[in-house]
């Protein structure tokens, strides 16, 4: 049974009104391996080296194919397209005809995007028994942040989590996003601390230096 969470939202325009969402607690991260031994637990004729060389096969298919401008579509999972974006301390162009023009040397792919199949969220929602978990108000963590650093080099250290999004590490910490994206962007920058950063805004990922 799941939990969700009252949120608190940052009053990020001083208006002294108090807004919140609601989310769902994390119950934590299920890695590649356990995803396996779930599927072949219910799956006859499906053996654990089998399907990690499936998914391996699908991994390196799906990007070789978004490499090449397609979008890929997954029934019942979802359609991923690549998105572009300029490479970092490069100033993107304007559209005016006079402006400067980037040349491909200064353009790279900063993300993938996601778009989930609406069949998977009514099947999420079929199977969803939720349960009330309280109320989190901002930067209300309940860990500290030696307790958070840990658990993001414990997530970063999981196979298959090369980076996180300031969205997950949200999730992950219980904190407001705001917070996070605070936190994140510190240790990124304090050298040393064996946290790097690339991509910009929205685009931007986390991961092991």
């Amino acid at each position: 049974m799941a939990k969700y969470i009252k949120q608190e939202m940052p009053d990020m325009n001083g208006t002294g009104e108090k807004k919140c969402y609601y989310r769902m607690e994390n119950a934590g991260n299920v890695s590649t391996q356990e995803l396996i031994r779930h599927i072949c637990s219910h799956a006859q004729g499906l053996t654990e080296g089998g399907l990690l060389h499936a998914l391996a096969a699908v991994s390196e298919e799906l990007s070789e194919l978004l490499a090449q401008g397609h979008t890929v579509t997954l029934d019942g999972i979802g359609t991923f397209r690549a998105a572009l974006g300029t490479k970092t301390g490069v100033r993107m162009d304007g559209i005016g005809e006079n402006e400067s023009s980037l040349n491909s040397a200064s353009i790279e792919v900063t993300d993938v995007n996601f778009r989930c199949d609406a069949r998977l969220v009514d099947s999420v929602n079929r199977r969803c028994s939720l349960t009330r978990g309280g109320v989190r108000r901002v930067n209300s963590s309940p860990y500290t942040k030696e307790e958070r650093r840990n658990m993001l080099f414990a997530y970063l250290s999981e196979p298959g989590n090369k980076f996180i999004r300031v969205a997950e590490y949200a999730e992950l910490t219980g904190m407001a996003r705001s917070s996070a994206t605070v936190e994140l962007r510190k240790w990124a920058e304090t050298k040393g601390s064996g946290l790097i950063s690339k991509g910009k805004v929205s685009a931007k990922v986390y991961m092991k230096e």
